[in-house]
Formats: structure tokens, sequence, C-alpha cells
């Protein structure tokens, strides 16, 4: 492997990475100031906390996207892509194993946004780098 597959490695990782961290410290966040119940109620949940959930996620996941694509050392766009298709992959397979723990609406979603949140994050990047130019 060259220099540059690392690069694409390290910047896929650093999306991911970055979107799993911000989603599960706000998580334990939310449910630290009884914003949200425990995790071990997940029946608890009530449709306007799995909204906001997924409004937040969302926003990190274009973030996450967005890092992966100003990281990539080329096609910034297709860096965020490919990211979005393993959000994606991890998305349904989140989705199967919590089926029944809330509302099937939120999981299904989830799954829904991932590609559009990556294609965001990489418009958004590469927005960012013709202005550079």
């Amino acid at each position: 492997m060259n220099k540059e597959t690392f690069k694409s490695i390290g910047a896929i990782l650093a999306g991911f990475v970055t979107v799993f961290i911000l989603s599960v410290v706000t998580d334990l966040i939310l449910e630290k100031i009884g914003f949200f119940p425990p995790v071990t109620q997940p029946e608890a949940y009530i449709w306007w906390m799995l909204l906001i959930a997924l409004i937040y996620r969302s926003i990190y996941s274009v973030a996450g996207f967005y890092l992966t694509a100003r990281l990539a050392p080329n096609r910034p766009m297709r860096h965020a892509i490919i990211l979005g298709i393993i959000g994606t992959l991890f998305a349904t397979l989140g989705a199967i194993a919590n089926w029944n723990l809330s509302a099937n609406w939120y999981p299904v979603l989830l799954v829904l946004v991932t590609l559009p949140c990556a294609w965001l994050g990489g418009r958004l990047a590469e927005g960012k780098e013709q202005n550079k130019k």
C-alpha cells in the first residue's frame, strides 16, 4: 500500500470516529442530565426524543463526512460517499439489532439519511476547496 492509500484510510477512519464519539458523548450527556432516559430503558424514549437524536446525529454525520472529505488526499466526494456506505451498513445492522427497542421509524430514518448526509458533507468540503482556489 502506498502513502495515498494510508491517507485515504485515515481520512475515512477520522470521519467515522468523529461521528461515533460525538454521538455517544451527546447521548451520555443527555442521559446524565436526565433529558434522555437510561439506555437500559429504550422503551421510555418518546417520539420527540428520537427526533432530537436523529437531528444531532445527522448534524454530526455531516461534520464527519466533511472531515473525511477535507482530509482525503484526492476525490473528497468519493471518500465521503465511501464512508456514507460504511455508515449505512452500520446503521442497517443497528436497525436490525435494535428493531424492537424503540419506534421503528427512528432506525429506518437513520439508515435513509446517512447517504444524503455523506453527500452534503462531501459537497461542503468541495465548496470549501473551491473557495481556496
